[in-house]
């Protein structure tokens, strides 16, 4: 949604204090754990933009709270496989040969919105150190959520991700639906289906204090059932549905989602 689109469908403009509001009625409350996907421009004309929806989001968590979001970096991976668009073979080991190595406070954000990489700058942040599937968190369980974030299986047992299931922290969805809900990555690890595999992928990163090309393990993911999961798990119970700006969010927790997709992945992928 283009900005003007967001003014002509908004009534007034939304703020930090009316999008704290809109954050408390849904549920939010002060010391919980959340990890937020969004898309700011589907919230209506925000005064202050992704700063006022950061600060609405740490108002309401306060001091006790844990505030968690994506900031991926798909782009650095291995050219060979990337597709949109793709670029020319010739180009492929000149691109690894010279991509510039991952760095938490330098790299941006790829595929993520605006308001992820606001947030990845903060000073007060901590952003872990996967070189394509880092998470930054603010707030009291900020060090144990990205420490340690693992290379090999990057959203699986070693990620994030799973230090939020440890913690039973909710998920926020501002705005865009279950198909940018990354907690269903780790699903994907925990379940068990006929076609589930292990790939190789490539990512230039620090070795050492010196860039390097480097290769690791992971799973072939694959988010085309993530909708149709998300669906589901929304009629489980376990789901509030709101507004926030003019924007539709769902909250919930992460675990019954988690262990609900878990299970139908098993059941349903061939």
């Amino acid at each position: 949604m283009s900005e003007h689109d967001s003014i002509q469908k908004s009534s007034s403009p939304a703020n930090t204090d009316s999008l704290a509001a809109d954050l408390t009625t849904l549920g939010l409350q002060a010391g919980m754990t959340v990890i937020v996907h969004s898309s700011l421009s589907r919230l209506g004309w925000v005064n202050g933009g992704a700063v006022a929806v950061i600060l609405a989001l740490e108002t309401v968590l306060g001091p006790s709270g844990t505030l968690v979001m994506p900031t991926h970096s798909s782009d650095l991976s291995d050219p060979a496989d990337w597709q949109d668009p793709p670029v020319p073979e010739a180009w492929w080991q000149i691109i690894r040969d010279t991509m510039p190595a991952y760095e938490p406070d330098l790299t941006p954000t790829r595929g993520m919105g605006v308001i992820p990489e606001t947030f990845r700058k903060c000073q007060s942040v901590r952003r872990s150190t996967h070189p394509q599937m880092s998470f930054a968190a603010w707030g009291a369980n900020a060090e144990f959520v990205t420490a340690h974030h693992a290379l090999n299986y990057g959203l699986g047992e070693g990620s994030p991700l799973a230090r939020l299931y440890d913690l039973d922290a909710w998920v926020l969805l501002l705005g865009v639906g279950h198909g940018n809900n990354t907690s269903l990555h780790l699903a994907e690890y925990r379940a068990t289906w006929p076609s589930k595999h292990t790939v190789q992928l490539g990512t230039s990163m620090l070795v050492d204090g010196q860039p390097a090309w480097v290769n690791f393990p992971d799973i072939g993911i694959d988010t085309s059932d993530f909708e149709t999961i998300g669906e589901a798990f929304n009629q489980s119970g376990h789901v509030c549905q709101g507004t926030v700006g003019i924007g539709s969010a769902l909250f919930f927790r992460q675990r019954p989602l988690v262990d609900f997709a878990a299970e139908w992945m098993s059941t349903h992928r061939k």
